[in-house]
Order: C-alpha cells, then sequence, then structure tokens
C-alpha cells in the first residue's frame, strides 16, 4: 500500500515538474519576443530622435519644397502618436504601428529623392550626415524587426507544439504578430517617378 502511494506521489511530484518546466519555458520565449519589441521601438525612436534636426536643416534651405516637408511633419506626428505596449501585441495593432511607421518612412524617403534637384539643400554638410545616416537608421529597423519575428516564431511555435501547447491554452498564452512585408514591396521603388510627381 505505501509502494502505490509513493508512486502516486512520485508520479503527481514528476508531472508537476514537467508542467512548470513547459510553463516556464513559455514565459521565457514570451518576454524575450517582448524584451526584442522594445529593441524594435528603440530603433524606431532613434530614427524620430534623429529627424527632429532634418526639419531644421531643411528649413534652413528657403528653396526646399514645402509641402514635402509638412508631409513629412504629419508623418513624424502620426507614426509618434501609435504607441504598443509589448503585453499588448495585436495583428491589428501591429499593422496599425507598421503602417505608420511606413508612411513617416516613405515621406523621408521621398525628400532623399526629390533633395537632388535642391543643390543648396544638397550642400548642407547636416543634410549629408543625415543621409548618411538614414541607411542606418533604417538597416537598424529591419534588423530588429527581423530579430523579433524570429522570436515571435520561436514562442509561438511553443504555444503550437505538444505539450507545451496544452500549457499554453490553459494559461491563455495567445500568439504574437508578426511584421509583413507592405503590400507592393516586392516592387522596386520608382525613384526617377518620385522625382517627378514631387
Amino acid at each position: 500500500m505505501k509502494n502505490n502511494k509513493f508512486i502516486l506521489w512520485g508520479g503527481l511530484g514528476l508531472i508537476l515538474v514537467i508542467l512548470i518546466v513547459l510553463y516556464n519555458g513559455l514565459v521565457s520565449k514570451r518576454e524575450s519576443a517582448r524584451a526584442q519589441w522594445q529593441k524594435v521601438e528603440s530603433a524606431y525612436q532613434a530614427r524620430m530622435d534623429k529627424t527632429k534636426n532634418l526639419f531644421e536643416i531643411v528649413l534652413s534651405s528657403s528653396e526646399y519644397e514645402g509641402n514635402t516637408l509638412k508631409e513629412i511633419i504629419e508623418a513624424r506626428s502620426k507614426a509618434t502618436s501609435i504607441q504598443l505596449n509589448a503585453d499588448d501585441l495585436t495583428p491589428e495593432k501591429l499593422a496599425e504601428f507598421q503602417k505608420a511607421q511606413d508612411a513617416f518612412g516613405s515621406s523621408l524617403g521621398r525628400l532623399l529623392a526629390v533633395a537632388e534637384n535642391y543643390p543648396q539643400l544638397k550642400a548642407v554638410d547636416a543634410f549629408r550626415d543625415f543621409q548618411l545616416q538614414y541607411e542606418g537608421m533604417e538597416n537598424r529597423i529591419q534588423t530588429e524587426r527581423n530579430r523579433y519575428n524570429d522570436f515571435a516564431k520561436e514562442y509561438n511555435l511553443k504555444t503550437m507544439t505538444f505539450p507545451s501547447g496544452l500549457i499554453a491554452s490553459v494559461f491563455n498564452f495567445t500568439k504574437l504578430p508578426y511584421f509583413e512585408a507592405d503590400e507592393g514591396a516586392e516592387t522596386a521603388p520608382d525613384i526617377k517617378g518620385m522625382k517627378e510627381n514631387r
């Protein structure tokens, strides 16, 4: 009789340990993805911070087209107004965040494309420095977004595979959304058209 109780308690203890290990594994993967999300936000924030100076640079060039600058300022304002918490990552909220960030990035890209028509602006050292930094900022954002997708994938696989998927469903571990390519991203941008349609 004592052996049966020992086996029963030993079996229950083993099951409890397995459950704890699975639960902690899910928590670890989720927190890794959330920590990476903070790096994504940091990369976007660095771009926002650096573009504060851009407005002053462009304004100092009186010949520069005001509509393009206004568009950049509005896109930056919209992008900074959308805050996405790592605890509240849903596909809809991530899509809204990404749309605002992409609109801002697109307006900066147009600025760089049409700047060639403004020799005075191109000659400003600060603007040339910004052009060099811009590529680095965009690369960092892309790198951090890709890393976030990798972490989210690892976590999402844990929530869907057996046996950790059972724990995920019991404790409400929901899937994390991914960054996705914009519609039409497979087509190279028409820089010449951007300059002509400014």
